[in-house]
């Protein structure tokens, strides 16, 4: 359950949480077109607060609005001002970022008319560990998924589109179902894809495996970081394809996400990963990870965009 806020940035302003509302013919809201962020920030282990790598989220969610043909009617300098206004006027020393762009009612059916009412909103809220701090530690159990990802044909899949959530939803609502965590899609070929909402990594003798960007993922960016980080720490990071026998097969697996961060993966259809633990390679690149974002790794300050908390109680811009 999300915890109210005092604010939220919407179209230029900053509305009280509970009257950032749209109305019921919002285009958005009756065919997913719209695209979306997920981006945390962290209190640093020197006491500052930093969202991680806002930039690239904030560039990424410009990239899917321009794969929808939608143009956002803000620079992304301004964006990035706003998401860090948005957690910086709610007082927040840490938590999550929902930058939104969306459509207004303007037009009705699913033709969103020649110039669209497009609208962008910037929510924060707390939050911890998406899948459960004990996930962090002792992993997961994730069931592959009857679902699967279309082709890089079949939709815009490297652009973070409201709509391809269905799915995701709907592998997700049959792993819980079932009794597990999370679901791991694969493609419409049967090769392995990504979480519901995770990108997702196996260790086989030392070697990190992932999906390619030509598969059918989202070009996830603390992938990305993973990437980054595994080759720095000295690990030999391969993109290739991945079947489910590797799955089942892996020494270790695990998932990457904002919200997901660095979570391992101890059992998939029932079949326990390695000694059913979250192994070495995961343990040191989540390690890795937490040091990044907590700032005690100078080497990545570059992803760091620090800001200070300071709730108010009525912005001057408030409507």
């Amino acid at each position: 359950m999300i915890k109210k806020e005092a604010w939220i940035w919407m179209d230029g302003k900053l509305v009280p949480w509970d009257q950032a509302n749209v109305h019921i013919l919002a285009h958005t809201l009756h065919y997913g077109y719209g695209a979306f962020e997920g981006i945390r920030a962290y209190r640093m282990a020197d006491g500052r607060s930093a969202v991680f790598r806002l930039a690239e989220h904030i560039e990424r969610l410009y990239q899917s609005a321009k794969l929808l043909e939608l143009e956002v009617p803000y620079s992304r300098d301004e964006a990035c001002a706003a998401s860090v206004r948005t957690l910086a006027v709610n007082g927040m020393e840490e938590g999550y970022l929902r930058p939104l762009v969306f459509l207004g009612e303007r037009e009705v059916g699913v033709y969103p008319g020649d110039s669209p009412d497009v609208r962008l909103a910037i929510i924060a809220w707390r939050w911890g560990s998406y899948l459960g701090a004990e996930a962090l530690e002792k992993g997961i159990r994730v069931k592959v998924s009857s679902y699967s990802k279309p082709s890089v044909n079949a939709a815009l899949l490297k652009g973070k589109v409201c709509g391809h959530y269905v799915n995701s939803v709907m592998a997700k609502m049959e792993a819980k179902r079932e009794g597990y965590h999370e679901a791991i899609l694969l493609d419409h070929c049967g090769y392995v894809a990504e979480g519901s909402g995770e990108n997702l990594f196996l260790v086989q003798r030392g070697e990190i495996l992932t999906p390619g960007l030509d598969a059918s993922i989202l070009g996830g960016i603390t992938r990305d970081a993973v990437i980054q980080v595994a080759r720095d720490l000295g690990f030999t990071v391969r993109e290739t394809p991945l079947t489910r026998s590797d799955l089942y097969l892996a020494d270790e697996v695990f998932f990457s996400g904002t919200a997901a961060e660095v979570t391992p993966i101890r059992e998939i259809d029932r079949r326990i990963v390695g000694k059913g633990s979250c192994g070495p390679v995961t343990r040191a690149l989540q390690k890795a990870f937490f040091e990044v974002v907590s700032g005690r790794d100078g080497r990545y300050d570059k992803w760091l965009t620090v800001y200070k908390p300071e709730a108010i109680p009525a912005p001057a811009d408030c409507v």
